[in-house]
């Protein structure tokens, strides 16, 4: 009985290995990256605003400037790891990636994608608003790329080098 129990947990332990092999193959297959406003340009975002100071914390991020219901893209390949409602984000989705990145889109108006929703590349995943602790500031999409692996304290990115050679939609 124990035997049987043991070769269960191998094949499913071996199954979801392959699983998540061919979900990484999948997602770095294509690993371009697009500006994740539509139509934005660098025009919309600061180019030194990471790092910045913020109350009680560091803006890890780029905040892009657009009309309250601009499409919100999502920028890479990816799977929905998680969308909802966080206190300084508001309505927020987070994309893993490519390289395990993770793909991080708050203060949005509104949601349009599911969790483990596999992503395109330039898929519409809700719109640009000011919900979270952006309520009185005009519109605009917080965008920010942090490292899933290694995960350690400090481990964004500045995404700004990334949008300046993004692709446009």
């Amino acid at each position: 009985m124990r035997r049987k129990i043991k070769i269960s947990f191998l094949v499913f332990f071996v199954i979801l290995g392959l699983s998540l092999a061919l979900l990484l193959a999948y997602i770095q297959a294509d690993a371009r990256f697009i500006m994740p406003v539509k139509n934005a340009s660098r025009n919309d975002y600061s180019q030194k605003s990471m790092g910045s100071p913020r109350v009680g914390h560091k803006h890890q991020g780029s905040d892009i400037f657009a009309k309250k219901g601009t499409p919100v893209l999502s920028a890479t390949r990816g799977i929905v790891i998680y969308n909802g409602i966080l206190k300084l984000g508001g309505k927020v989705v987070l994309v893993l990636g490519p390289d395990f990145k993770m793909y991080y889109f708050a203060h949005l108006d509104t949601i349009m994608t599911t969790k483990l929703h596999m992503v395109e590349v330039g898929e519409q995943i809700g719109e640009v608003g000011n919900t979270g602790n952006a309520k009185s500031t005009p519109a605009h999409l917080h965008f920010s790329i942090r490292n899933f692996f290694p995960y350690k304290q400090g481990s964004y990115e500045d995404p700004v080098p990334f949008l300046n050679k993004a692709s446009r939609r």
